[in-house]
């Protein structure tokens, strides 16, 4: 098993190209490799790459040739510095889609997120912003592309299409990327979209709000419009939600101005606390299919899985905020071997253990550690 678990990250990772230009002591691919394994089992930073690979060194020899040793964590940190993500994300990307085969036709979410300790203010490096993609049914980190600030999320945006394989899919992006642009992307990619429609589209958002205004009086009885609803009680308070999704009305006046848009959604929450008090939460949507009324409100709240299983998890368990590795292209790739490491994990059943405990049980056991990196 530990021949074949070598030969399959050899495979994704011969089209890596090698920064370094001086005759190299330590395969490239053996460092990948250290390094993605000491991050599945709890490494944040270099140091601790180096110190797990040198402990584990005899287990690593088994499917690595490790007659070089391990690097030191400088030589980690260097390496990874100078690798281009792009090269690095469709290695480790061709990786795990080669296990882990994504789902035809579901969610895919897309949204940013800042690693904030990553600024340097001695080289007034800004802090890099991460837009990503994460397939909702999945859990697997499709794609990101880092950008220097959250308002360079409308160009990072087609960058990351370009990328992807939304043939059937369902892209949902927030607020930000509700770009005429961007809907048109996903349209000629043979995809579909739901988006977040807010005041940055003010014309749209005041049509969207103006007609459900008028129809919600009634629970939209007199127009095309499909509903669903849930009503969830925990943690001391009540969460009832309503989605309405209309066909596009004849005469809505942005209609022509968004390609393929079919549909005007609306959702709203209303949640009711311990003390009575209620607060109400209400967004609006563009679609470019009508969608049954459930599979809209699978979308919307399938959206916000990249907020709890991809960002949350980032921050909480592999402490992402905190993490102050920051040169040349050294934060952008270890943030790629989390969101690995994390695929990975997720996507082991072998196991029932949330993602902290699959760290640690793949810190100390060589046989889940392997179940994990086989796909099992």
């Amino acid at each position: 098993m530990g021949a074949k678990a070598s030969v399959r990250i050899a495979e994704h990772f011969e089209g890596l190209t090698d920064p370094r230009r001086r005759e190299v002591t330590y395969p490239l691919v053996n460092i990948v490799a250290m390094a993605l394994c000491a991050v599945l089992s709890g490494a944040d930073d270099f140091v601790a790459i180096a110190d797990w690979s040198r402990e584990k060194k005899d287990w690593l020899a088994r499917f690595l040739d490790m007659s070089s040793g391990v690097p030191s964590h400088d030589r980690f940190n260097a390496v990874f510095a100078a690798i281009k993500p792009a090269e690095f994300e469709k290695c480790l990307l061709s990786f795990i889609t080669a296990l882990h085969e994504v789902t035809e036709g579901q969610v895919i979410a897309i949204d940013g997120k800042t690693l904030r300790r990553s600024f340097d203010a001695a080289s007034s490096k800004a802090p890099i912003h991460m837009v990503s993609a994460w397939a909702s049914a999945n859990h697997i980190a499709l794609g990101q592309v880092v950008t220097d600030a959250k308002s360079n999320e409308i160009t990072a945006i087609p960058k990351l299409l370009d990328i992807l394989e939304i043939q059937g899919c369902l892209v949902t992006i927030d607020a930000m990327g509700c770009q005429r642009e961007i809907a048109e992307q996903i349209v000629v990619g043979g995809g579909d979209y739901v988006l977040a429609v807010k005041g940055n589209q003010p014309n749209l958002h005041t049509a969207i709000k103006g007609f459900f205004a008028a129809h919600l009086e009634d629970d939209c009885s007199g127009i095309d419009c499909r509903r669903s609803e849930s009503h969830e009680k925990g943690h001391g308070r009540q969460d009832d939600r309503y989605y309405y999704l209309a066909k596009l009305p004849d005469g809505f006046d942005e209609g022509s101005k968004w390609r393929g848009l079919k549909a005007i959604g609306l959702a709203c929450r209303i949640t009711t606390h311990a003390d009575g008090t209620q607060t109400h939460d209400t967004r609006y949507y563009i679609a470019s299919r009508y969608l049954s009324g459930q599979k809209f409100a699978d979308a919307v709240r399938g959206h916000w899985a990249i907020e709890n299983a991809l960002h949350w998890q980032l921050d909480v368990t592999f402490g992402e905020d905190q993490c102050r590795i920051r040169k040349g292209h050294a934060d952008a790739n270890f943030s790629l071997l989390r969101r690995t490491a994390l695929s990975l994990l997720k996507n082991n059943t072998s196991r029932k253990l949330g993602v902290k405990n699959k760290r640690l049980a793949a810190a100390w056991s060589d046989q889940y550690r392997l179940e994990v990196l086989c796909g099992r």
